[in-house]
């Protein structure tokens, strides 16, 4: 019944702006912590962003410091992230994931994570 899904990936070119989206059902949303991964080919999934299930805490990887904005609508059972200033190497494969920690709690380590969407391509040319 739970469900992640994410939308809004894509091809732009390097210092452009894409908005991911990930729409959740099944769950009571604002008790997750929600977060975005990524994965490149031949790599492992890392972490990329993290936001609390009441939207007050945040966290970043450094790569994306200052570009990258997570943020939730509860009620629209929907997180976002806005990536701006792309790089070619933020080239991925993007993950929704969902960690079932409250409303204070943010997640970094996949380990923790109990709900992933299906991933969604986003390419950034150089």
């Amino acid at each position: 019944q739970v469900q992640l899904v994410e939308s809004g990936g894509g091809l732009v070119q390097a210092g452009g702006s894409l908005r991911l989206s990930c729409a959740v059902s099944g769950r009571t949303f604002s008790n997750d912590a929600m977060a975005w991964f990524r994965q490149r080919p031949g790599a492992e999934r890392e972490f990329v962003a993290t936001i609390s299930g009441n939207g007050a805490r945040t966290y970043y990887t450094d790569s994306v410091k200052g570009r990258f904005t997570i943020s939730r609508d509860n009620a629209k059972n929907t997180v976002y992230l806005q990536m701006n200033s792309l790089k070619p190497e933020d080239t991925a494969v993007y993950y929704c994931a969902a960690a079932p920690l409250g409303p204070n709690g943010v997640v970094v380590v996949a380990t923790l994570i109990d709900y992933w969407g299906q991933g969604t391509q986003v390419t950034v040319s150089s």
